[in-house]
């Protein structure tokens, strides 16, 4: 299991690379969610999501020789940019397996930095069986999304940007919403603030549909979903827990929040209306928590992590009318 001191050197290997993003707050917020709520911007860091935290980690970890020869990842879009940018910074070749759905502007982005993109079906394909088939033909380093003990250090460097930032704010109790897909966020943060603070309890959020990790904690057993897509949380949408992070999850998180699109929206509009960031629906979906699911939260003080802001405009628009 990665552990603490993981995450520090991959904090020390992204110095330099990934931005320390800001912990904002307003007044607004906070009367609608009934305590001090603070939200912790990872859209706002490179590719727009925490994604280049653990895509620079695992690139930067591996020896010379083997990444030479180039990396490929699957991804619906976030982890697939932020692995193209790392790939690109290092100078080697990357090739990215997108879903087909994925989001446009995710797709376009991701071939902007330079990564060759090769799209599936992911209602009917096994994109895990596309990967191998495509890295044991061409000698590249598989760099999962979340499964992987160097990208979890890698976002655990969230964690250890957290506590330092709840000390300056005076923080010293508080559920840390996390949008939770596979779980490496939510791992890495968990253990990051496992070591740094222990009066921060990480919780996962997810899109009602897609609970995994949620009804994982409830039961005590991995849990699927019955699909793979139909969610506008797309970036947090996962068959199952991870096999490294469940553990991690089920050691040190509380239990799971879960929401639904609607309420994902209407975080992205009171998070541009009232914080001035640009989130997409499965970044939002901690701030909703925190905002319409107040009841499940006894904490005086909560942080969400607002994980990506790659939407497409029609997403936007329609987040944006939810303020009329």
């Amino acid at each position: 299991m990665p552990d603490i001191t993981d995450i520090e050197a991959a904090a020390r290997r992204l110095e330099g690379r990934a931005l320390r993003t800001p912990l904002l707050s307003s007044p607004f917020l906070d009367e609608i969610a009934g305590r001090r709520v603070f939200v912790k911007a990872e859209c706002l860091q490179h590719t727009g999501s925490f994604k280049f935290r653990g895509a620079w980690s695992a690139v930067s970890a591996l020896d010379p020789d083997t990444r030479a020869k180039g990396v490929i990842a699957f991804s619906s879009g976030n982890h697939a940019q932020g692995v193209a940018l790392a790939a690109r910074l290092h100078g080697i070749a990357s090739v990215i397996i997108m879903p087909s759905d994925a989001p446009k502007m995710k797709i376009e982005n991701t071939r902007a930095l330079g990564a060759e993109v090769v799209l599936y079906d992911r209602a009917n394909e096994d994109r895990d069986a596309i990967g191998a088939q495509l890295a044991a033909a061409r000698g590249l380093t598989l760099i999962k999304p979340y499964d992987d003990h160097m990208v979890i250090a890698g976002q655990g460097s969230t964690g250890l940007e957290i506590a330092e930032q709840a000390v300056a704010e005076g923080i010293t109790k508080a559920d840390v919403l996390v949008c939770c897909g596979g779980g490496g966020l939510t791992a890495g943060i968990a253990l990051a603030l496992e070591s740094r603070s222990t009066g921060l309890r990480p919780r996962p959020v997810e899109p009602a549909g897609f609970d995994d990790v949620t009804r994982s904690l409830a039961t005590g057993t991995r849990q699927h979903n019955a699909t793979h897509s139909g969610s506008l949380c797309d970036a947090i949408v996962t068959p199952t827990p991870g096999e490294i992070t469940l553990p991690i999850l089920a050691r040190l998180c509380g239990p799971g929040i879960v929401i639904t699109d609607e309420e994902a929206l209407r975080a992205m509009a009171l998070a541009w209306s009232r914080l001035k960031i640009v989130l997409e629906p499965g970044g939002a979906a901690a701030l909703a928590a925190a905002l319409f699911h107040a009841e499940q939260i006894a904490t005086p003080d909560v942080i969400c992590v607002a994980s990506g802001g790659n939407v497409d405009p029609e997403v936007f628009a329609r987040a944006m009318a939810t303020l009329a």
